[in-house]
């Protein structure tokens, strides 16, 4: 019977062998995950956090919401913008997605 069936032998080997290899590749696993996804993300919040505290009035800025406007007031947590004469809108800090070049609303 051996002739169709190569016989299986138990394979010595050091003890702990395949730990040391599963937490390096755990390891390099979150290593990778913190460059392509945890620092990234942190950087462009922080990046938010600043624009939010920038905020001044006379900025043009564009809301989460795509509304465009200058600020005509700032409070703590929420702004007042005018999107046209006459129209204003209050919205919190927090739903500014950028602020835009001067002069952007003329050119719209």
């Amino acid at each position: 019977m051996d002739f169709f069936i190569s016989a299986a032998h138990a394979q010595e080997g050091a003890a702990g062998g395949g730990m040391i290899e599963f937490l390096i590749m755990i390891a390099i696993f979150f290593a990778i995950m913190y460059f392509l996804i945890i620092r990234p993300q942190s950087k462009r919040a922080k990046e938010h956090r600043a624009l939010i505290e920038a905020l001044s009035k006379g900025d043009e800025i564009v809301t989460n919401g795509g509304l465009l406007g200058k600020i005509t007031e700032v409070g703590e947590n929420f702004i007042r913008v005018e999107l046209t004469d006459g129209v204003n809108v209050i919205v919190q800090r927090q739903s500014v997605s950028a602020v835009m070049p001067k002069g952007t609303m003329k050119d719209v």
